[in-house]
């Protein structure tokens, strides 16, 4: 009797070691606003996947797309505040938290992907991160918007002529104002949430966006031209709130950076391999996509990055241009 206790207690005991990883576990909220079609959520799903898998169940991050967690600016509040533990944000949506943000979204920075993640992989991001980091936020990796095209309603977008007066929804950020007002539309800002609706009842004929996004936001339902004027490259942000970060122990953290870099690599080749595949699929849904010549429009925004530069100061605009020449 006694030795059938002993066993017993003995394998109890060994059922509480092997639940002792799920009942230390830290559930983290991770949020974003694109849709679950959509590579930032395919890619989060396999880092948070592997993060679980190589930390024994000890870090599980868990997904919420499609705006459950709030807009950015909402998820952002949350980050800082403690409410919420990570998110995949468009990183120009940081701006109002730290202006030198805006650099991120300066027009016609980059001529190809692979100039910008030189920058954002090395000294550009870097300092970018130092700055979040003041603000409670770790920036664990870049990963990708992409090139940025216009959609509209009133007719194919050749130069800037053809923008004048176009009433254009844009990101809520001055420096995206400022962009389309030089090229001669009317723009205005609005949420991300409310742009399908905004669109499908006319309040706007046109909206800028990454091909994956146009696509998988099934703007080419309330949308017929597609102009692929790629006006901005856009990186977006895997945040960690400092406050959770510092809650997940050195040997998970290395687990938990490793996992970012990997997804990183993996949600822009889903970017980069599918741009071409997604022009397809909008001209099978009835969109009419042509190509621009961008000298007019790079000139047409040159007064924007006159304006802008004081704002980031010297040091940010001569990280970038180093990447912009190469060097």
């Amino acid at each position: 009797m006694q030795l059938t206790r002993t066993l017993a207690a003995l394998l109890a005991t060994a059922g509480l070691a092997l639940a002792a990883p799920a009942a230390h576990a830290l559930d983290i909220k991770l949020g974003h606003v694109l849709a679950p079609s959509h590579s930032w959520n395919k890619a989060a799903e396999g880092f948070a996947a592997e993060v679980k898998q190589k930390t024994d169940g000890r870090v599980n991050f868990v997904l919420f797309p499609s705006g459950q967690l709030g807009n950015e600016k909402t998820m952002l509040e949350g980050l800082q505040i403690g409410s919420q533990g990570a998110a995949i944000i468009g990183s120009g949506s940081l701006q109002p938290i730290e202006p030198k943000f805006g650099i991120v979204e300066l027009p016609y920075t980059w001529s190809n992907a692979q100039q910008a993640y030189a920058a954002y992989d090395g000294e550009l991001g870097a300092a970018l991160a130092k700055l979040a980091a003041a603000k409670n936020l770790v920036i664990l990796s870049w990963w990708e918007n992409g090139f940025r095209h216009l959609t509209n309603n009133r007719g194919p977008i050749n130069t800037p002529a053809d923008l004048q007066g176009l009433k254009t929804r844009v990101t809520p950020d001055k420096m995206r104002l400022d962009t389309f007002t030089a090229l001669g539309a009317n723009p205005a800002p609005l949420a991300f949430g409310e742009l399908y609706s905004a669109l499908q009842q006319k309040v706007f004929d046109a909206q800028e966006n990454p091909l994956s996004i146009i696509y998988t936001s099934s703007f080419f339902e309330v949308q017929k031209y597609l102009s692929l004027t790629g006006h901005v490259w856009g990186p977006a942000s895997l945040i960690v709130a400092k406050h959770t970060w510092n809650r997940i122990s050195p040997e998970d953290q290395k687990i938990v950076q490793a996992a970012a870099n990997k997804w990183r690599d993996e949600q822009r080749k889903m970017i980069t391999q599918g741009d071409d595949d997604f022009v397809a699929k909008l001209k099978e849904k009835g969109m009419q996509v042509n190509t621009v010549d961008k000298a007019p429009f790079i000139a047409a925004v040159a007064p924007v990055w006159k304006t802008y530069e004081p704002i980031y100061g010297a040091e940010l605009m001569e990280i970038l241009q180093k990447y912009r020449k190469g060097q």
